[in-house]
């Protein structure tokens, strides 16, 4: 009889942990926070850059230079870094340049797409540039 109020009260608890659990709240709260989070994350726009062969390290110090000034010409970016590829694994397929452009809405970066400093910016790069990437993502 013991045994069997200790196996009662085991069960009980377990199923009292489990309403309580946070994979048990409602849907319409996981929901919420998860507006929540995308109306509080940053939308990163990662782009990578692959130079045409022979492009002189003179000519790729203008890229940087140039994709360097946007900040100071479009206020809707919020944040901005960029670097050259360090991976060891050699799977870079020729991209050599990162930059992050981070900005708060999509209307922000609906703005620095056609934004005039950009479209200078994209006069600069164009001559040399062999391939580019651009994904876009709202930070988790």
């Amino acid at each position: 009889m013991k045994t069997l109020l200790s196996l009662s009260s085991f069960a009980f608890i377990l199923i009292l942990i489990g309403f309580v659990s946070p994979t048990t709240l409602n849907h319409s709260s996981s929901a919420n926070m998860q507006t929540i989070e995308k109306k509080d994350s940053l939308l990163r726009h990662v782009v990578l850059f692959k130079f045409k062969e022979g492009t002189s390290k003179a000519d790729i110090s203008k890229v940087e230079t140039a994709f360097s000034a946007l900040p100071n010409n479009i206020p809707e970016i919020m944040d901005y870094e960029w670097g050259l590829n360090n991976s060891p694994e050699g799977i870079n397929k020729g991209f050599t340049h990162c930059f992050l452009v981070t900005f708060n809405s999509e209307e922000a970066r609906a703005i620095y797409l056609p934004h005039p400093a950009h479209k200078a910016f994209v006069d600069v790069l164009s001559p040399h540039l062999e391939d580019v990437v651009v994904v876009d993502y709202w930070a988790q």
